[in-house]
């Protein structure tokens, strides 16, 4: 007997978010200070699922390119401003948001091309039912790796612009300079992509594979289908965290190699 899907009513979803209030309960409790931000955040998630859970409805149905690529769009913009709210340094002007969207773009798209046109091959190749979720994932990926690795490169920098300059100051180039930079925020950049992996299968079953076998899918299937998209966000996260620290170490350095920390801006706190 194939097992089916089962159907969540409105107090099935109730019941679950009651775990929330709890940890509210316990925020309040322990004086932790982050009752509002966790309430804010689940409306938030409640509002925007619900919101592209009827416009992915609407997509699926009609199969349109034009709308496709307005979906994605919508979501590159979102994912560019989270990449550049989440740094306590920015780059000043509008250079912050254009490295952040343009390598995590990049890196996305071409990850989520590769797999539709070589290892998935939807017919259309840009049904939405194939590439929306594929690219989220890829996007959602690459941002924090993004995010996380300009965090940590533009903090140790303007922490520790001392050791920068005294090297170029001893005539080195700022690849040399900027190396110990560059190899800490990469490594802080893909540690959440290594220990997703790590502990995949043992410690956790991935979304898309526990989808899969809640509707039903042989699990062996939906084990390939995990090490497929693993494997590709690894790769869109690497590209997009490597493009994004090398723009950022450009921008931050000018021809003459001298350390440029006035196109970086204070502090703002931000997490």
């Amino acid at each position: 007997m194939t097992a089916e899907a089962v159907e969540l009513a409105p107090l099935d979803l109730v019941f679950a978010a009651l775990l929330l209030i709890l940890n509210g309960a316990l925020s309040i409790w322990l004086r932790l200070g982050i009752t509002r931000s966790l309430f804010i955040a689940a409306i938030r998630m409640v509002a925007q699922l619900l919101l592209i859970g009827l416009v992915l409805k609407y997509l699926f149905a009609v199969q349109s390119p034009w709308l496709t690529l307005g979906v994605v769009l919508v979501m590159v913009c979102f994912a560019g401003y989270e990449i550049m709210n989440r740094q306590d340094r920015k780059l000043t002007g509008w250079w912050s948001y254009g490295i952040g969207v343009s390598t995590m773009t990049f890196a996305a798209l071409t990850v989520t091309l590769l797999a539709l046109s070589t290892q998935i091959r939807p017919d259309p190749w840009y049904d939405p039912r194939y590439a929306v979720p594929l690219l989220g994932m890829m996007l959602g990926n690459a941002m924090t790796g993004i995010s996380l690795g300009l965090n940590n490169l533009l903090n140790t920098v303007s922490r520790e612009r001392w050791a920068v300059e005294a090297q170029i100051a001893l005539g080195e180039t700022r690849d040399v300079a900027m190396k110990p930079f560059i190899r800490r925020a990469l490594k802080t950049a893909l540690m959440p992509t290594i220990n997703s992996m790590a502990a995949t299968g043992v410690v956790s079953l991935p979304g898309m594979m526990t989808g899969q076998i809640l509707a039903g899918a042989d699990p062996i299937q939906a084990v390939k289908y995990q090490l497929l998209v693993m494997f590709l966000i690894g790769g869109a996260t690497g590209i997009g965290s490597v493009t994004a620290i090398y723009g950022v170490v450009w921008r931050i350095t000018d021809p003459r190699h001298r350390l440029r920390l006035d196109r970086i801006s204070e502090s703002t706190g931000a997490a």
